[in-house]
């Protein structure tokens, strides 16, 4: 799974509903701590715990820039973005051991 050293990701609740993107050095360990509750606000408010998309980036720059793209598109555009590589939304951490 390691590529680059950065990623940014977007997660959801169970339904889909809700969608919150973020950035992280270490993304086994961000998306555990969502999915533990240990993260508190948005998603710990919303239950955001399924991981449906994510990109690898060699600097936090470019991660940081991508993440605020992301931030401002519309949610169809997020949607479609995660149905590049996820149709099916399924919680792309649960192939992890």
């Amino acid at each position: 799974m390691r590529r680059g050293n950065f990623y940014v990701y977007i997660i959801a609740n169970k339904n889909n509903a809700v969608l919150y993107i973020g950035v992280t050095n270490n993304l086994e360990r961000r998306i555990s701590e969502h999915q533990q509750g240990l993260i508190k606000g948005f998603s710990k408010r919303y239950n955001l715990h399924k991981l449906v998309y994510y990109e690898s980036f060699s600097n936090i720059s470019q991660s940081i820039a991508r993440e605020k793209q992301l931030k401002n598109w519309h949610r169809g555009w997020k949607i479609n973005l995660i149905n590049t590589i996820n149709p099916s939304f399924k919680d792309l951490s649960s192939e992890w051991e």
